[in-house]
């Protein structure tokens, strides 16, 4: 990997986090938490970025452990995510 992509890479993370931080910093506190649970769903993306990080096209073998342990975690959190929209959804039901 040259230097340049790798200061392109690092500038999208930075950038990411910055908007990220931001956003959640404005959402008001009543809001967060069904916010969050829903958008826990994004994980998706991380688990196509993983799968294409994991496969068999020269990677290194860091790549592809890091890239499985993006897949296990990805994953937790987009069923604990599921999860807990279910459960505050089952709060407003009616008995």
């Amino acid at each position: 990997m040259n230097l340049e992509a790798l200061i392109l890479l690092l500038y999208v993370l930075v950038l990411g986090s910055y908007l990220g931080f931001e956003l959640i910093a404005k959402v008001p506190p009543t809001l967060h938490t069904p916010l969050m649970s829903g958008s826990n769903a994004i994980s998706g993306i991380t688990i196509v970025g993983a799968i294409l990080a994991s496969n068999e096209l020269g990677y290194t073998h860091v790549s592809k452990w890091l890239g499985m342990l993006a897949i296990i975690l990805a994953t937790i959190n987009v069923v604990g995510g599921y999860a807990v929209t279910d459960r505050m959804l089952k709060m407003f039901k009616k008995k």
